[in-house]
Formats: structure tokens, sequence, C-alpha cells
């Protein structure tokens, strides 16, 4: 946008006002400067007779004219925009007329800094403003900046490339503040996963954007254009995020107008109600499984959208971790998997969001088959390294008996099942169902179940367990674990096996650093010291990742990491450290 330049008078000639054009001839052709001003001023006053008299006593007090007309003028102006917006408040054919009427007589005075608002609350309360009136606001940047939102709507729909630079900003912060909570170091009580969906979507940046799209189904249909372009370019799972939130914001508000159109509403809508519960009954999953269901010929795209929605962090996390529940429960009541039906649901549905990436990139809206191996096999195997964790630990709380006890140890601490590792590389669902369970063993402290499963995360399907939002959530989880660290098979496996094996990707390296932030005391000083050297950043790590190190280093103190490295055994020569890559680019950037 480029301001034009202002023409003579600032359009008060235009509506019979004599203004700086007038006044400026008034005195270059006068032979009396003096008396053309008081000519000037009374016949440009305040011409009301009851005020008249006011002059010359406020003249006595020092009150000069031009406060006495600016006050004025601002009291008149404040009861003007009152009875504007009493009239836009009517619902008639009348109520439009007149609005278009004054805005006629008062739209060339907009440049007036003084009269804009009036100006701006007729435009506010006109329902279709014509393009005339648009196109001039649109070319001066500082009439644009001084538009009202209700304004600048009617700008948006026509004009997509404006309406993206306001809202870019605006999803970059959101991006931001997502990133923040994962990777914040310095509170390990801001966890990504429990503020309610409520509570999510009363954010700053989605009501901003439920504000900015009002009522309108176009601007609506533009954000989510927006969002769906921006996960295809970056796979960045929080706009599947933000897509959910922006709708069940706009339900919250009762938007009819979007939301009695948007085909993923309803669906939406009840898996917000399942996750705000955290539960799913028989009749959410059946409301659930009819969506899905019932898509009809020719509307195939809106899969594209429904995946978007359970591709979601908070979704994914809640179909999983129910997920596990319920294969808790059918041990417990030695049920089968294939036999639940609300579990194949939800095994359907983390399929559906796992895919929403390879889905809009090929425009193949087609729901993935469930891989009913994953349910046969896979779910038998990781049932039965469950049992053997639950065996562990009813063991453990019974009176001591050393033959027995090794003999439970041996037959339930093996490495995890050769079925539960083959399907984890083969499927996403089943890598997803694997880390929770690892979170899941964690969260008890189970620290045979932990290193069970962490010994083979590495090798999931698309890197799956090298995510963020999993990564935040283990590490919270592992800290409290803290006294474990003192042990070698434990550092072993958490870092050797899992995460030097993620260690090329800067988001690995910033969760890495957290974990030492709050353990680096209880590692023995050689491990400490291989560790550190490990993970120092090169020139291709993005400036978070120097940062974190530097603060990381001053909080270690300089005289541990001096402490020189043990080099390990002849028998251990082949250690995964040996062959740490160097860390490479951030991989979203």
């Amino acid at each position: 946008m480029t301001t034009p330049p202002k023409f003579p008078g600032t359009g008060l000639e235009e509506v019979n006002i004599p203004g700086q054009a007038f006044l400026r001839e008034a005195l270059t052709s006068c032979t009396d400067p003096l008396k053309a001003i008081e000519s000037f001023q009374l016949e440009n006053g305040v011409l009301l007779p009851s005020l008249r008299p006011m002059l010359p006593l406020l003249d006595l007090h020092g009150v000069r004219r031009l406060d006495f007309h600016t006050s004025l003028m601002e009291e008149l102006r404040e009861k003007l925009i009152g009875r504007i917006n009493e009239l836009g408040q009517k619902d008639s054919r009348e109520r439009d007329k007149k609005l278009k009427e004054l805005l006629v007589k008062s739209f060339p005075v907009v440049r007036v800094k003084a009269l804009r608002p009036v100006v701006m609350s007729i435009l506010r309360n006109t329902t279709h403003i014509d393009d005339k009136y648009l196109r001039i606001l649109v070319r001066d940047r500082e009439l644009y900046s001084d538009t009202d939102t209700e304004v600048k709507r009617q700008i948006w729909r026509d004009n997509q490339s404006l309406f993206g630079d306001e809202v870019s900003p605006l999803l970059s912060q959101y991006i931001r503040e997502k990133e923040h909570v994962l990777f914040d170091h310095t509170n390990l009580n801001n966890l990504f996963f429990h503020p309610s969906p409520k509570l999510r979507r009363q954010g700053e940046v989605v009501q901003k954007l439920a504000n900015m799209i009002g009522t309108s189904v176009k601007l609506y249909d533009m954000v989510l254009q927006f969002l769906r372009t921006l996960f295809l370019r970056t796979r960045n799972v929080h706009y599947c995020t933000l897509r959910a939130e922006l709708l069940m914001a706009l339900h919250d508000l009762e938007v009819q107008d979007i939301i009695s159109v948007d085909p993923c509403h309803k669906f939406t809508w009840c898996l917000d109600a399942c996750i705000r519960e955290k539960n799913v009954d028989i009749k959410r999953s059946r409301e659930l499984q009819g969506f899905l269901d019932n898509i009809k010929r020719g509307q195939e795209q809106v899969l594209g959208d429904l995946s978007m929605t359970l591709c979601d962090p908070y979704a994914i996390n809640f179909l999983a971790t129910s997920a596990i529940k319920i294969l808790q429960h059918l041990i417990n009541n030695e049920g089968l998997p294939r036999d639940n039906t609300i579990l194949i649901l939800l095994l359907r549905m983390l399929a559906l969001g796992l895919s929403a990436w390879v889905m809009i990139d090929s425009q193949d809206f087609k729901e993935p088959k469930l891989d009913s191996q994953v349910v046969t096999k896979f779910l038998p195997a990781l049932m039965s390294l469950m049992v053997d964790d639950q065996c562990r630990s009813l063991h453990a709380k019974l009176p001591p008996d050393e033959r027995e006890s090794a003999l439970t140890t041996i037959e339930h601490s093996g490495p995890a099942p050769d079925a539960v590792e083959a399907y984890i590389q083969e499927s996403s669902v089943a890598a997803i169902l694997a880390m929770y369970y690892t979170l899941h063993t964690a969260r008890q402290k189970d620290r045979m179940g932990v290193l069970r499963v962490l010994a083979i995360l590495s090798a999931c399907k698309d890197d799956r367990a090298y995510e963020d939002p999993f990564l935040h959530s283990l590490i919270a989880l592992l800290v409290p674990m803290s006294e474990e660290f003192t042990t070698e098979d434990f550092c072993t496996t958490l870092f050797d096996e899992f995460l030097f094996a993620g260690l090329t990707r800067d988001n690995v390296t910033r969760h890495m650093l957290k974990l030492l932030w709050y353990i680096h005391s209880k590692l023995p000083a050689g491990r400490l010291a291989t560790l550190v050297k490990a993970m120092q950043p090169t020139t291709a790590h993005n400036e978070n990742v120097h940062k974190l190190y530097e603060s990381l280093q001053e909080r270690i103190g300089s005289t541990m990491l001096e402490t020189p490295v043990v080099e390990p055994p002849e028998a251990d020569f082949d250690s995964p450290l040996k062959n740490v890559p160097t860390p490479g680019p951030h991989y979203l950037q």
C-alpha cells in the first residue's frame, strides 16, 4: 500500500466547509491579514446563538479558541457516534438508506483526523460498503490502519494477499508459543498436554483470528487454506491444532454462519468433548464412527480436514492414551483386542490422523486401511510386554524370596517381543502405541519397563519417537527418576541406544540439553563429559541450541566439564557413542 498525496483542504471543501485551501487563498490575496482572520473566525466559528456569548468570557479566562472548539467538537462527535451506533443496531431497510446517505456526505472528510472516527463508525455499521470507498481505504496506509476490523473484513474478502499479511504474524506467534512450551527448560510444571481444550482456545491468537473472521465463511475458508498450505510446507502439526481450536472457538461464540457449513464441525465437537472428559463412551464412539462411515461420495475431501483434526498432537495424545487404558482393561478381564469396538475405532482414527500429511499432499482422499495384523499380532505382543511389567510390579510387593525373585526377574525382564519391534518399524499406529506405553511405564517409575521399550524406540516408523510432544513428555517423566541416571545400563539405553540416534536434529539436542539441565549432578563424571562434548552445537544449529548449551555449561560449572573422559574398555569398543553423527540443520527449517 502506498500513501497518495493529500489533496488541498483534505476534503472539507467537498462538504462546503472552508478549509486550508480557502484560508491560504484569503491570506495571500487580502490587504489586511488580521481582518481576514477575524472574518474567517466570525463566519466559521460556533454558530449557535446560545454558545456565542461564552466566547468573550472564555477569552477573559485565558481559554484559547482552539481548545474551546476542540472540546466542543469532541463532545458533539461522541454524541454523533452514539447516534450512529444506535442506528446501526436497528434492523430495517431505512437504516441502510440513512447510513448510505451519511456516508456519501461524510466520507470526503475521512482524512481529517478529528472527524475520521465519525466516518469509521458509519462504515463499521454499514452492512455492505461500496467498492469505491474500500479502494480508497486500501490505498492509504494511515486510513487502512485506522479502519475497524468489521470494515477490514469487507476489504479482505476480495484481497487474499492483504488478509494473508494480517494473518501471517499471528500464525508465527502461535507456533512460537507452542514451541516455547515444548522446549521450556525453566519450568517442569509447564507441561504441553495439561491445559484443557477450553482453556487452549481462549489463547490470544485463536481469539484474534476468530474476531478477524467474524461471520465470514470466505475468510474462514482462507484461514483454513493458509493452515493446509503451511502444514504441507513445514509438516508442523501445530497448524492442525490451530485448525481444531479455531473451529471450536467459533463454536463457543455460536457463529452459526460458519459452524453450520463446516462438515468437520460435529466430528471436531464430539472429539473435543472426549478429550475434555478424557473418555470415549459407547454413545460418543458411535457418533464418531458414524461421521467416518457416512462421508458421501463426492465429499471425500472432508477426510483431509478430518485427518488434520486427528493429527493434532492433543488428539493423538488422547487416542493413544485411551488405547493403552483399554489394553490394560483387556488384560485385567482376559479380553481380546479385536473384540473391543472402541479400541478398533481409536486405532482407525489414529491411522487417519497419522496419514494427514500424505493424504493432503497427494490429494488422494481415502481413509487408510488399518493393518489387521496390528490388531491380531502387534497388540497381543504389546500386551504380553505389559503383563511382564505387571508381574514384576506385583512380585516386588510380595515377601522376599531370593530364588523366586531371581526367576521372576529373568522371566519378565528380557528384551521386548520380536513382534513389537517388527511392527513399530512398519506401522505408525504401532509406533505411537509403543511410545505411549513408554510414557506409561515412566509415569509408574518402572525402571525395567522403561528400558525394555526405550531400547527399540529408535526404530519407530518415520522417526515418530523423535517428535517434540513425545520427547517433551518423556523428559518431564524421566527427571523425577533422576536416581536412575547413576547407573550405567540406564544411561546406555537412554542415551546410546535411543537419544543419540536422533541427535542429527536440533529438536532432539534441545530436549537432551533440557534433561541434562536437571539430572547432570546424578551422572557419572565421565558420562557427563562425554554427553556435553557430543552435544556441542555447530554453526548449523540454530541460535536457541547455542544459548541453551552455553547456559548448561554455566550451570554445570567448569570443574565438572574438565573431568577427564574415561576410555571405554576393549569390549565396549563398538559403543554407539563412537559413531555419533555431527548435528545437522534444524529439520523444520
